[in-house]
């Protein structure tokens, strides 16, 4: 028998997935060029394309992204940011589908 995921759970998966690809993104090799991202778990897969790294009010961490993502339901691109927590764990503070 197979399984029907749950949508939800699949999203969170891709945000996971995404943040991490950003967040450990080595923004001084990567030149600027795109990254390419996976997620077995949702068979969701895409591209970073840009990735701006910025400090915010309270002096924290943070990347700006944009990233399109594949998945069953067709491509749509996002655009994100992460920022570091006060214990050194990246946070996905946005994920916003656009058009």
């Amino acid at each position: 028998t197979s399984t029907v995921s749950n949508g939800n759970t699949e999203r969170l998966t891709d945000e996971i997935t995404v943040r991490n690809a950003v967040s450990s993104a080595d923004l001084a090799r990567t030149g600027g060029n795109a990254i390419p991202w996976a997620n077995s778990a949702s068979g969701s897969a895409g591209v970073i394309s840009s990735i701006a790294e910025n400090q915010d009010r309270s002096g924290r961490t943070c990347r700006d992204f944009v990233t399109t993502k594949h998945s069953y339901q067709g491509i749509a691109n996002f655009t994100g940011r992460t920022c570091m927590g006060n214990s050194g764990e990246w946070m996905l503070l946005a994920f916003d589908r656009q058009g």
